[in-house]
């Protein structure tokens, strides 16, 4: 039992807790992975279950990997069933995939297929793609999923607007290209998994006897087919216990609900709950801080965080003149920070927005100071890789569609947009795959001459790799792909900087397969890493992101620049969701505030370039919400500042339909149109000025006139 000793007592009461429905609250920094790491071993090692009969998900593979070796130096853990939401779901998937016309190979495919399958779908039914973005069209169908709804089952209550029209009919379409391909998209995991257990009674009997304990990992940030899926795995045993921080519940534009774990009391009858409150993290004026702005919103669990590390620094609220010496500020209180042996790898700027990053950029090169911005372009995420992954998924499953048209004429083969129109549409027309239609067509001679020559060879290259898969070290193969393709060769010929950069990508990639023991786990791999498992490089970088992106992350010294109204809060957020909206973004104002560990700085400008102008701004709501007693305010030119609650109200307003009328019509609050900036909604008005916050220019000052009220 030496493992329990360094809990404290919620922690160990939360370990402890095995039996029935267990919500255990767990704020900011207050050990959250070491009470399901502690509560796994306890159970097992209690015997009241075998690692086989306890099923963990998380949301990232980062924390899998973690809670994995935790549990591991505890005690034996082999056979347990720990992973990500999307890995546990594509593994059970994979055993039951004939039921939705599958086999067990199928692929899943990334986003950027998914927007291209979309598009093509859009482009065939002659539904203007400038006018309805694929994107949008598919985040509709992908919100769909994350509700548990398959196409049959949107009603035209869903579909009742022109765009979600659109993306209803072409759900259906998409749906069954994705079938023909043997593919599925991330939402059809958990999507399938639903379907699966809710229409299999005795599959699903089958596995509510084996996972005796069921926890989840950040609970906040489930989606309704997420919280289905467990909720119907833990209902025989009713052992389930879920971790999180509703205040934390920051990812809604995912399709999370933060009302999972709001009502998790009424949807477990007799469920506990257990609050952890002593943060291991930051000071006490951090803590407070945080505290004063997340106590605002309505619809939380109540917490008091506290911590025994010491009173600490006030949390520092600094006026600047106007964004560039915002990011003067910041550089100049970070070169302090790192002369006083503050490590730059413990530094963080976390921005609302990523139009805010570029001030800090050229103030951070200005000043030599290495930096590197979190949550960029992505390993997997660039091209030369990209083509190299479509290779392999033919060589895989010679019916992926998709993967097929990204790389038929990369390197070049005189295989153009014709040929590929000619090959989609024969495919339509016979019911086959791409690769099936170009067999076919070559078999009846219907390509011929050099077409139909660089076409045979790719054929017989990709059957040729597929077999050599299946005897030979993947790395070899892989490496075989790039000389035979001509891809290498195409690269060097460049004899480019860019060029070289890629081909050290590609012998990157070719080292990353060397770990895997055959080609299809490192293609599982490559398929569920999540956006949130990269780190702040740990060779002395100080850390630029934007605020979502620091989730889970901490930091001695975080700056948080850019608090202003219509910045932060995103007026995007309050003028489409209103009080809702508003809510989320406090808590990630909340979020921000608990990554630092001993000191904090929040910044705003009074004035902001947009567009290389610079506009007036208002200082964000949340300042003011923040109490005296536990911050320093100042301007970044010396002397205090004093902000008053009173003066941030709540513009949160209905949209009005006047189009004109009287003084009083442009009062805070009203939405309007601008030719050049779009709609916004005013914030002030004086005299014939109005300063109106527009949806994506920010903050001006126009004449009224030039204005028109909506």
């Amino acid at each position: 039992m030496n493992y329990l000793h360094d809990l404290n007592a919620a922690q160990l009461e939360a370990v402890q807790y095995t039996e029935g429905p267990l919500l255990v609250l767990a704020g900011a920094g207050t050990g959250k992975t070491k009470v399901l790491t502690h509560r796994i071993a306890h159970i097992i090692e209690q015997g009241k279950a075998g690692p086989h009969n306890i099923l963990a998900v998380t949301f990232t593979n980062k924390a899998a990997k973690e809670m994995q070796e935790r549990i591991s130096q505890i005690t034996q853990s082999y056979g347990l069933n720990l992973g990500t939401f999307h890995s546990v779901a594509a593994k059970l998937l994979r055993q039951y995939a004939n039921f939705f016309d599958l086999s067990p190979s199928f692929t899943i495919i990334n986003a950027d297929d998914q927007v291209k399958l979309v598009k093509s779908l859009m482009v065939e039914r002659g539904i203007d793609t400038s006018t309805y973005a694929p994107k949008v069209i598919l985040s509709i169908i992908s919100r769909w999923k994350d509700m548990g709804l398959l196409s049959g089952k949107v009603t035209e209550q869903d579909a009742s607007s022109r765009p979600y029209q659109i993306a209803l009919d072409i759900y259906r379409s998409y749906q069954t290209r994705l079938v023909q391909s043997n593919a599925v998209d991330f939402g059809d995991l958990l999507l399938y998994n639903n379907e699966l257990l809710l229409n299999n009674p005795d599959i699903l009997e089958m596995y509510q006897q084996k996972f005796k304990y069921i926890l989840i990992d950040e609970y906040q940030d489930t989606n309704v087919v997420q919280y289905s899926w467990a909720r119907m795995l833990a209902k025989q045993h009713g052992n389930l216990c879920c971790v999180g921080d509703d205040d934390q519940s920051i990812y809604s534009w995912r399709g999370a609900e933060v009302g999972n774990i709001l009502r998790f009391e009424k949807d477990f009858a007799g469920a506990k709950v257990i609050k952890l409150e002593q943060n291991y993290r930051s000071t006490t004026p951090i803590l407070q801080a945080a505290a004063s702005v997340i106590q605002n919103n309505k619809h939380r669990h109540g917490k008091t965080l506290w911590t025994e590390r010491g009173k600490g620094d006030p949390v520092r609220i600094v006026s600047c003149w106007n964004d560039k010496e915002e990011a003067r500020f910041v550089t100049s209180e970070i070169m302090r920070l790192m002369n006083d042996k503050t490590p730059a790898n413990e530094i963080a700027i976390l921005v609302r927005a990523g139009f805010q990053t570029r001030p800090f950029e050229e103030a951070l090169i200005a000043n030599a100071i290495p930096y590197k911005i979190i949550g960029g372009l992505k390993f997997y995420d660039r091209m030369e890789i990209r083509d190299l992954l479509s290779y392999i998924r033919v060589a895989l499953n010679l019916q992926d569609d998709l993967a097929l048209e990204r790389i038929i004429n990369v390197p070049k083969r005189a295989i153009g947009d014709t040929t590929v129109k000619s090959i989609k549409a024969y495919a339509r027309e016979n019911n086959l795959s791409m690769f099936g239609a170009i067999e076919k067509m070559l078999e009846l001679g219907l390509v011929k001459n050099k077409l139909g020559e660089a076409l045979g060879i790719l054929v017989r290259q990709f059957h040729a790799w597929g077999q050599r898969y299946q005897k030979e070290r993947p790395a070899d193969v892989t490496k075989g792909i790039l000389e035979d393709s001509g891809y290498m060769a195409m690269l060097k010929e460049e004899k480019t900087d860019e060029s070289r950069g890629r081909l050290e990508n590609l012998n990157e990639m070719l080292r990353a397969i060397a770990d895997f023991e055959n080609i299809a786990a490192f293609m599982e791999h490559t398929s569920l890493v999540m956006d949130h498992d990269g780190e702040p490089d740990a060779r002395g970088y100080v850390s630029l992101m934007t605020l979502h992106a620091s989730k889970g992350l901490e930091f001695d010294a975080v700056f948080l620049p850019g608090w202003e109204e219509g910045v932060f809060p995103h007026q995007k957020a309050i003028t489409e969701e209103g009080a809702k909206g508003l809510e989320e973004e406090r808590r990630i104002a909340y979020v921000g505030i608990t990554r630092a560990k001993k000191w904090v700085c929040i910044t705003h400008a009074e004035s902001r370039r947009i567009f290389h102008e610079f506009v007036n701004s208002l200082p964000s709501r949340f300042i003011a919400e923040i109490p005296p007693g536990s911050s320093l305010r100042s301007s970044s030119k010396g002397g205090s500042m004093s902000y008053r609650p009173e003066s941030f109200t709540k513009r949160v307003v209905a949209p009005q339909s006047q189009k004109t009328g009287s003084e009083d019509s442009y009062r805070a609050g009203r939405r309007v149109n601008h030719a050049s900036f779009g709609a916004g909604i005013i914030v002030r008005h004086s005299s014939d000025n109005l300063e109106i916050a527009f949806d994506k220019v920010g903050m001006k000052t126009i004449k009224k006139d030039f204005v028109q009220l909506v």
